[in-house]
Parts: C-alpha cells; sequence; structure tokens
C-alpha cells in the first residue's frame, strides 16, 4: 500500500456500491489520508455482512506496551517477508481475512537516492 490516499465517495454510494450492513454514515471527503489517520473499512461481521467501520490506519501489535502514538508507522508490509517480521508474523498467521480500505487515488512516493537528504 502507498503512504497516502484520497476518499470522495459519500456514505450512500459505499452502502448502495458495496451492500454494506447498517445505516450509511455521513462521510467527509479527504484528501490526503495518511499513516495512522483514520480511515474507513470494510469488513466481514461474524454473520459475513459487510460493515463499515472506522479503523486507524497501521498495525499496533498485541504485544506493543506503550501508547498508540508511539508506535512505528507500521502500515506497509512485503508479501514475501510479512511471515518472519516480528511485528507482522503474528498478525498475518491470525487474520487470513483482512478489511478493506475504499478510496479513489493512492499515491506513493520515491526518492532520488543521489539527491535525496532523506
Amino acid at each position: 500500500m502507498c503512504g497516502r490516499f484520497t476518499k470522495h465517495y459519500t456514505g450512500a454510494e459505499v452502502h448502495e456500491f458495496l451492500s454494506v450492513f447498517g445505516p450509511p454514515r455521513n462521510l467527509q471527503p479527504h484528501y490526503n489520508l495518511a499513516p495512522t489517520d483514520t480511515v474507513d473499512v470494510i469488513r466481514l461481521t461474524k454473520e459475513a455482512a459487510r460493515e463499515l467501520v472506522p479503523m486507524r490506519w497501521g498495525l499496533i501489535p498485541f504485544w506493543w506496551k506503550k501508547s498508540a502514538k508511539e508506535t512505528p508507522a507500521t502500515f506497509n508490509a512485503r508479501a514475501e517477508t510479512v511471515a518472519d517480521k516480528p511485528m507482522f508474523r503474528q498478525a498475518a498467521a491470525d487474520r487470513p481475512i483482512r478489511p478493506m480500505v475504499v478510496d479513489e487515488c493512492h499515491r506513493g512516493y520515491l526518492l532520488d537516492r543521489e539527491t535525496s537528504n532523506t
């Protein structure tokens, strides 16, 4: 997943297009969502219905003892190594079904290693 994304859909549009369970929510447009922001995701309920809920973008592992604000920006994992990395290993093993993030535009950034100071 990239480092930023945009959403400009309405709650009614999400409910109509994706058959989401529950009353439509008043979703507001956002044009620069970043890791650790609260984003709207669709997850399956125990009855296998789609539900629209707000979630924090990123992973806070079950073993993390510090506050959520002190969590590293753990929002991106490589499929080839997710089962081996301590930060993602347990979450990847325990949750074969992931929530779906609904967005219209996602952006990633490439750094020129020769000219970048970061």
